[in-house]
């Protein structure tokens, strides 16, 4: 059966696209399924980061072809929907590419904020061999990921990457030895770390990121950051361990 499978581990959560006898190939449904989960996700104030990842064999191999076949403007943005859940999600994200990401998975690998891949993944836009323009913005999030030449590369002339080729590439953070089970342990470990900070300053600090990367200068980003900063010195977290260190240095 086809389906988005949401898990909780601790402060992380899980969102598995499942439909491995086609290779996870997202339809309508279950893009309108991978954005609701997503939803359900950043609504649980006891999630600070997400996962996303695919049953094996594949990551994600795309749209579905008959699908796209019969989509029209509406059709295409709600099959794009799934994966610009993922990209608009305010919470810390990781992709676990464990197997192909092509097309519309490429696009959902690269609408995370941190890539992992074992040695099966295999990263390939393929719209053009299809006979297809690329779409959902995988252009724009490619050239940004890995630069225009080797955008240029995959995307007009076919280029395939594959785990260590993404990893020099700037395409993915880090390659994992190993099976999709320990992959997707290394994931959601990675994912843990964004457990250690209160929440909302995940949120605003990933916010400040995303509008400091279009900046040019950086006494504009120096002002862009201290807003938010200044808030963040009034938190109840931030005052507790200012707490705590005034009492290590009274007991010193």
């Amino acid at each position: 059966m086809a389906e988005i499978k949401l898990e909780r581990l601790g402060k992380v959560a899980l969102v598995t696209v499942h439909d491995p006898g086609k290779r996870n190939a997202l339809t309508l449904d279950l893009s309108a399924d991978l954005a609701d989960a997503v939803a359900e996700v950043q609504h649980d104030t006891g999630i600070h980061a997400l996962v996303v990842t695919g049953t094996p064999p594949a990551f994600c191999a795309g749209a579905n072809l008959t699908a796209l076949g019969e989509a029209r403007e509406e059709g295409l943005r709600a099959i794009y929907e799934g994966f610009l859940a993922v990209a608009r999600c305010t919470l810390p994200t990781v992709a676990a590419v464990g197997g192909q990401a092509v097309g519309a998975g490429l696009n959902l690998a690269l609408a995370t904020d941190i890539r992992l891949a074992n040695p099966q993944a295999r990263f390939d836009p393929r719209f053009l061999r299809l006979g297809i323009h690329p779409g959902g913005g995988m252009t724009w999030m490619l050239q940004r990921a890995v630069g225009a030449q080797q955008a240029m590369a995959m995307t007009l002339f076919g280029e395939v990457l594959d785990a260590d080729a993404a990893l020099r590439a700037g395409l993915v953070h880090r390659v994992i030895d190993g099976d999709h089970d320990k992959l997707v342990a290394a994931a959601v470990e990675f994912a843990a770390g964004a457990a250690e900070a209160p929440r909302e300053l995940l949120i605003e600090t990933k916010r400040t990121m995303r509008a400091t990367r279009a900046i040019a200068a950086h006494a504009e980003a120096v002002n862009a950051e201290v807003v938010p900063q200044l808030a963040s010195l009034t938190s109840p977290e931030f005052l507790a361990c200012l707490e705590q260190a005034k009492t290590r240095i009274a007991s010193s």
